[in-house]
């Protein structure tokens, strides 16, 4: 600290021609700027000014010295000043990490509007239905249906709440009928998501009693889009994030079954690194995603 205090106070001195001047430039006492600029030649071992009775004046190493501090300055304000930019202006390579379903319905279709308003952002989505870890990889943000996170570095925001529920095609319910109780479903083709928190059993609620179902699917695939495919060609019975299928149940391509019974809920979350200062294209595009939710109305439309 001290060395860049000597450096930009002689830069100072050899532009406005005093150490007074440079001295109020830099908020110092003028005998504190007087011991930086000694410091420094008593350092380097040279004479870098001359002081007569009209000023100060740089000997010719001194010039010599001027030029080379005074393009180190620079560079070292032209760092500072983008790195700053970074924080308060979105720029470079935003990469965020999504199960395939949520991706495709929900990141891809906004990424449009969001790069129009931040053109000098480029994200970047990596699909994968198993978490990445935040730590041990180079994503900025990832989109998490899990309430916490192990490590404590890592800090949450909460997007959503969405329902968990059973829906088929209706040409499967013609043809197979529609279960009214969960224990119809032993009798019904189940198509199951096997990353699903204990995929091989359903917990149903209603009216403060739970009921544990075990379960073994006709279907089962680690990719929700596999499964919703399978349910709308009338393959059997889904159970999915209401987020997954609710364009499909709203246009009546998938009927919702057993709808008085409650799946636990599941959380959508945005995962990303602790810091002091988050860098403005992760803080722009968490805000521009909630924002989108919120004017979307997601949550009731999922929770209702």
């Amino acid at each position: 600290m001290d060395r860049l205090t000597e450096i930009e106070l002689f830069v100072r001195v050899a532009e406005l021609g005093s150490i007074t001047k440079a001295a109020e430039k830099l908020e110092l006492s003028v005998s504190s700027a007087s011991r930086y600029l000694i410091g420094l030649e008593t350092r380097l071992g040279v004479r870098l000014v001359d002081r007569g009775t009209r000023g100060i004046y740089l000997t010719q190493i001194g010039h010599e010295h001027f030029e080379r501090c005074k393009q180190l300055l620079g560079a070292l304000h032209e760092a500072e000043s983008l790195v700053s930019a970074s924080a308060t202006s979105p720029g470079g390579v935003l990469r965020i990490a999504s199960t395939v379903s949520f991706g495709m319905r929900h990141i891809g279709p906004i990424l449009p509007e969001y790069t129009r308003r931040y053109p000098k952002v480029t994200v970047h989505v990596e699909v994968n239905n198993r978490y990445t870890s935040l730590l041990d990889s180079d994503v900025d943000l990832a989109v998490r249906t899990r309430e916490y996170e192990a490590d404590s570095s890592i800090t949450i925001r909460r997007l959503a709440e969405t329902r968990r529920v059973l829906a088929a095609s209706p040409a499967y319910l013609s043809r197979y009928g529609i279960p009214r109780d969960p224990g119809d479903l032993e009798n019904h083709q189940l198509l199951l998501y096997s990353y699903a928190n204990r995929p091989d059993e359903l917990h149903f609620t209603r009216r403060g009693t739970t009921t544990v179902l075990p379960v073994s699917g006709a279907l089962k695939s680690n990719e929700g889009q596999v499964i919703r495919a399978a349910a709308l060609q009338g393959s059997g019975i889904l159970v999915q994030p209401k987020y997954v299928i609710y364009d499909d149940i709203l246009s009546g391509r998938l009927v919702p079954v057993l709808d008085a019974w409650e799946l636990p809920r599941l959380t959508i979350n945005l995962a990303y690194a602790s810091r002091r200062f988050v860098p403005a294209k992760v803080r722009t595009f968490i805000d521009f995603l909630i924002e989108h939710f919120e004017k979307m109305e997601f949550e009731r439309k999922w929770t209702e």
